[in-house]
């Protein structure tokens, strides 16, 4: 009779152990289904950029969903904030030796980003302050790059609420507004010397900006959402969501003099004095790099349009791409280093 009842006792346990393993899958599978999938994203541009990968869907890795960006030269999607020349989040820098570090400046003031014989680019920092911080919370809200004798603005416009079908891109090249139709593949060209090219990756907030033989630049307009809000602690109200700039720059032709918050880090002798191993990695010294305006040139480290005798065969060779880097995300705080 024992027997009976200790068998009969374990054939209910298997019973039990057999519903809990059909239903398993069937719970992993819904959990799998409801969870947010990576979104996809589709080279259109035109050549010269695109190659065999035009038009083509590739998903996005699942760390970089606001900042995916097809790179047409490697055929696939890449986070463009975790590759050298990004400038990305609250400040977030990728130098270009490699290393992650972050500048905070002050909001509503303008900063030296890049600054060599042809290229000087500053950023304007909008921002809140954070009464239990010694600082403010800052992002760029746009850039100015100048050139050549030419001007191009490219900004983030102020809205209160987000909508991604609506297009908060603002462009200007010598003070006049460009226009660039609402359609993935928009082109615009300057038709002067040096020629720029501007092109939409997406429908809107989203484009690449070409300069020959000078730099690359693919920038994406983007929100503080509510739950980065609460994450951080920005205590962003309704009625500004703080619409920021992602960049991430790639440079062609930088002499060995560059400087710059970014700028520095291109040259062949530059030292990282970032403590790399701390939890955010900051990069002081903010008052070399405040300027008096988005296009003004006046920062201490200031190269734009000196060292006319510095020869282009000293130029520090950046037409290295995206392809053999390999680079962790520094987005949970360590930093972050490329190697190639």
């Amino acid at each position: 009779m024992r027997i009976t009842m200790e068998v009969s006792q374990l054939s209910d346990h298997v019973k039990k152990m057999q519903l809990v393993l059909f239903w398993i899958p069937l719970i992993c599978m819904s959990t799998y289904t409801t969870a947010k999938l990576p979104r996809k994203v589709r080279c259109r541009l035109p050549l010269p950029f695109a190659s065999k990968c035009l038009g083509k869907y590739f998903l996005c890795p699942l760390d970089c969903p606001r900042t995916c960006l097809m790179d047409c030269n490697l055929c696939k999607p890449v986070c463009g904030c975790n590759f050298p020349g990004a400038v990305c989040q609250d400040p977030r820098f990728v130098g270009g030796d490699g290393i992650t570090f972050y500048f905070h400046g002050h909001k509503d003031q303008d900063f030296c980003i890049v600054s060599d014989t042809n290229l000087h680019i500053n950023a304007h920092f909008i921002g809140k302050r954070n009464p239990n911080l010694k600082r403010d919370f800052t992002w760029v809200q746009s850039i100015g790059l100048l050139f050549d004798n030419h001007k191009l603005l490219v900004s983030a416009q102020k809205t209160s609420t987000w909508d991604d079908n609506t297009d908060r891109l603002a462009l200007s090249f010598d003070e006049n507004p460009i226009f660039l139709p609402t359609k993935a593949g928009s082109k615009w060209d300057s038709h002067t010397a040096p020629q720029v090219a501007i092109y939409r990756t997406s429908r809107t907030n989203s484009v690449v900006i070409e300069v020959a033989d000078n730099f690359r630049v693919t920038t994406n307009v983007v929100p503080i959402t509510a739950q980065e809000s609460r994450v951080h602690g920005y205590d962003i109200r309704d009625d500004d969501c703080f619409t920021h700039l992602e960049v991430a720059f790639k440079f062609y032709n930088l002499s060995d003099a560059v400087d710059g918050v970014l700028g520095q880090t291109y040259r062949s002798n530059y030292k990282s004095k970032i403590k790399a191993n701390v939890i955010m990695p900051i990069m002081g010294g903010a008052y070399k790099y405040r300027t008096s305006g988005i296009f003004a040139t006046n920062c201490l480290v200031s190269r734009f349009g000196k060292f006319s005798n510095i020869h282009r065969e000293t130029a520090v060779p950046q037409q290295i791409g995206l392809e053999g880097f390999k680079c962790t995300s520094g987005m949970q705080g360590k930093g972050l280093v490329c190697k190639h």
